[in-house]
């Protein structure tokens, strides 16, 4: 043998005997081969033996182990060293692969030798992403690239799902864009998902280079894969530029569908743009894309929530005319607001096509019908209405269900209500922090605060721990209550659970700081909210409004309007009606007038509240023709005249001794559909007792008939007023 291989031989011993001896100092910190020998194959038994206990620690997840074995084989190669990647990434162990170790090896094979081949890249990529290691797996998919292999197009796209089914779009934009200087193009339905997610997160810029990016390739055809866009750019108040880009697509050649213009039609209505709306709905059927029960639903749901309530029955009258029957969804919505609204003789006529149309009411209905009169106040037909859904067979759901237990808890039979979930739960049913916390609100207005505050640490709520409505709902009445101590308790637990107070909390707050005295307390609290961000509701305005008329400080309340007005949605008419009612109160009525006049100016309406305050005033100045005036107002208004206003009138009219007023606007309540009630029937007999109205015996005859026909709520009332 010439010396100097002879001297080359001597020293990779050498070399090898070092680094065996050095493993278990650092068994990572050096791998000894040599290129030349990378590949060589040996029969020897003892390097066979070798590779066997290399593969087996392997396997066991033992890379310290393994390495040592490889460690001891005279020549291992480039095949010994994927060996040990694949079965250590196949172990049974693989959940606790540390990166740097494989990086560590990696690093030493690059700079010692054997070099890695394109079998050691994939090994590494593919273990990598099967065991979760995304990241690490797109490491090793680069340095494939910079070694001067090129990744499979399969393997990456696997990276880019599983960071996609994981919704981490920072990392599958990176491996999108790794894949793109590949000249590598996902699957359209990949696209599609990855255009889709980062739509609804709101990366509209991203999704649209993700779109733009294919589209010039020739690669996209669907409208599935910029429909997303579409839809994002409308519901963020950019439908003109959604419009644009529908129009370059149209273009391009681009297939729309009606999912399209229905984005467009959904962007504008909610933009105000009613007419560019009903545009785009009559250039969709020019375009051959007929609009289906989703196109017609959007526009039958923004019509309600507008009160444009004709105008969405008037809308499925059209439905029909065009070949495309509502389903149930559009009938629900529709039922809703015609619930709002007391349109029973409507109800009935959709409630009949329904029927026709062999439509079964779902939950959706239910919960339409009795949510519509529950609004209304109407409280024993809403329960009714749950009774009779149920007794038919109907699917209850837990909204459902929470709503039948709001109704009782509105019925103060809130322990009949807590039974009932017991008995259901016991049957599988799986209540939501809605159920618990309509519980805890019907016992906290019951007044029974320290079963709710029990019932609080009893309930197993769905997500381990109350939620910040739960700690409100209780704080809320223990304020109410000047109930310091149940106040106290409230705050402990809510730091226990680490709930963050929200700015219902500190309104209940600024409620209980008001009623007992502490104006500056609550007043600093509000200085505190907006000093920190968090800014003040309309309700918490009202409220401190409230209060500070109650105490008499019209003054500050005055200056409070005037300092945070046009704050968010403040003021509101209850805003002005608080005040308004307090002037009235004090005989302020040029302060009054004022704030009507800025009332309109705001562009709000009063309401029944409003005008019970001024029918007040006008009573109490003696102004009857002026209170009736008024009156007249709120029913060409649409306004229903409360039993209260009535009442207020008719002992106005009492004092006057304007005897034949009262019977006229006694036969006006019963023409309106407003019922006498305690209050009335005590003021008409007064009136009797007095011997005025013997001048007027068919007056006196029909006052007592009324009488007589409320005798019976009388005694439910505690008995016969005098």
């Amino acid at each position: 043998m010439p010396v100097s291989l002879l001297t080359h031989h001597r020293f990779l011993k050498f070399r090898k005997t070092i680094c065996f001896s050095v493993a278990n100092f650092s068994y990572l910190s050096a791998l000894p081969t040599l290129d030349c020998i990378e590949d060589m194959k040996t029969d020897d038994p003892h390097h066979l033996q070798l590779q066997q206990a290399m593969k087996n620690d392997a396997v066991s997840g033992n890379l310290r182990t393994a390495l040592r074995s490889l460690n001891s084989m005279r020549y291992p190669s480039v095949n010994d060293y994927n060996a040990l990647f694949y079965h250590y990434l196949k172990s049974s162990r693989r959940h606790l692969i540390v990166f740097g170790d494989l990086v560590k090896v990696y690093f030493d094979m690059k700079s010692l030798g054997p070099y890695p081949n394109a079998s050691t890249f994939n090994i590494l990529l593919g273990g990598l992403t099967s065991t979760g290691n995304l990241r690490d797996a797109l490491f090793f998919a680069e340095e494939m690239c910079g070694c001067g292999f090129r990744p499979a197009f399969t393997s990456l796209s696997k990276i880019l799902k599983k960071w996609l089914g994981l919704g981490n779009l920072d990392d599958s934009m990176s491996v999108f864009q790794f894949m793109l200087r590949l000249k590598y193009f996902p699957t359209e339905p990949t696209l599609n998902l990855l255009i889709s997610k980062l739509c609804k997160a709101g990366i509209i810029g991203e999704a649209y280079f993700a779109f733009q990016g294919l589209l010039g390739k020739g690669c996209l055809k669907s409208a599935h894969s910029y429909n997303p866009i579409l839809w994002a750019l409308c519901k963020d108040g950019e439908s003109y530029t959604a419009l644009a880009l529908l129009y370059s697509l149209k273009k391009r050649g681009v297939v729309r569908n009606v999912a399209s213009y229905t984005a467009l039609v959904y962007g504008f209505i909610l933009e105000g743009l009613w007419e560019e709306a009903f545009c785009i709905l009559e250039e969709m059927e020019i375009d051959g894309c007929k609009p289906n029960v989703i196109t017609y639903t959007v526009i039958v749901k923004f019509l309600c929530d507008k009160g444009r309530i004709d105008e969405a029955v008037d809308m499925l009258g059209k439905m029909g005319k065009k070949g495309c029957d509502p389903d149930i969804v559009t009938y629900n919505v529709i039922l809703r607001e015609l619930f709002h609204h007391g349109r029973i003789a409507k109800i009935d006529e959709i409630l009949q096509a329904m029927d026709r149309k062999e439509m079964s009411p779902d939950p959706f209905t239910c919960a339409a019908f009795t949510g519509g009169l529950l609004k209304r106040g109407q409280l024993g037909a809403a329960t009714k209405s749950l009774c009779w859904f149920i007794s038919v067979g109907g699917s209850v759901d837990v909204v459902v269900c929470n709503i039948y237990f709001h109704c009782l808890c509105r019925e103060n039979k809130s322990e009949l209500a807590l039974s009932l979930l017991k008995s259901m739960m016991e049957k599988g049913f799986a209540p939501t922090n809605v159920s618990y916390n309509t519980i805890l609100n019907g016992f906290c207005r019951e007044n029974h605060i320290d079963e709710a505050l029990q019932l609080f640490d009893q309930f197993e709520w769905p997500s381990n721990r109350p939620d910040v409505v739960s700690f409100n709902t209780i704080l809320s009445a223990a304020c109410k209550k000047g109930n310091s101590s149940m106040i106290q308790r409230v705050l402990d637990r809510r730091e226990y659970e680490g709930v963050e107070f929200n700015v219902v909390s500190f309104t209940c707050f600024i409620q209980y700081f008001c009623t007992f005295g502490k104006i500056s307390d609550g007043w600093e609290l509000l200085e505190s909210m907006l000093s920190s961000g968090c800014n003040p509701t309309v309700v918490t305005f009202n409220t401190l409004l409230d209060k500070l008329c109650k105490n008499r400080l019209l003054e500050t309340a005055h200056i409070i309007f005037r300092v945070f007005r046009n704050t968010g949605d403040f003021p509101n008419t209850t805003s002005y009606n608080i005040l308004i009612h307090a002037l009235i109160r004090e005989g302020n009525y040029s302060l009054t007038k004022q704030l009507l006049r800025d009332m309109y100016s705001q562009r709000l309406e009063p309401d029944a509240v409003t005008y019970g305050s001024l029918i007040k005033g006008s009573c109490k100045e003696g102004k009857i023709s002026m209170a009736i005036q008024l009156r007249d107002h709120m029913l060409e208004n649409g306004l229903a005249p409360t039993v209260a206003i009535y009442n207020t009138m008719l002992a106005a009219m009492f004092q006057r001794g304007k005897f034949l007023d009262i019977f006229s606007l006694l036969k006006d309540m019963i023409i309106n559909g407003c019922e006498p009630d305690v209050v009335s029937i005590k003021i008409l007999k007064q009136a009797i007792s007095k011997g005025w109205m013997k001048r007027f015996p068919g007056i006196s005859k029909l006052l007592e008939f009324v009488m007589c026909g409320n005798r019976e709520k009388e005694t439910h009332y505690g008995g016969t007023a005098s």
